[in-house]
């Protein structure tokens, strides 16, 4: 796994785009300068995020969202299994 996330991720089981290797090492988003901890669902090539929009859910019982245009950042939170520990050897 490499240290960039991927350019398009979503925490809904259903999308095309959700991977959950990628969302257990966390993701942090920083959305037009601005971190934000509430985002369904990203692209940073195309500039937008999706936050649920409250409690409302659809017939489906599906959240609904909202689809956000700005400046996106992705990183990682935690970095990947095989490079834990490196230079620590004794």
């Amino acid at each position: 796994m490499t240290d960039t996330p991927p350019d398009r991720l979503s925490s809904n089981p259903r999308s095309p785009f959700f991977e959950q290797a990628h969302l257990e090492r966390g993701i942090g988003i920083r959305f037009k300068g601005v971190e934000r901890k509430d985002v369904e669902e990203y692209c940073r090539s195309e500039g937008w995020i999706r936050v649920a929009l409250g409690k409302k859910v659809d017939r489906h019982g599906q959240p609904l969202t909202l689809k956000l245009s700005g400046e996106v950042e992705a990183w990682f939170e935690k970095p990947a299994e095989g490079d834990a520990g490196e230079g620590d050897e004794a």
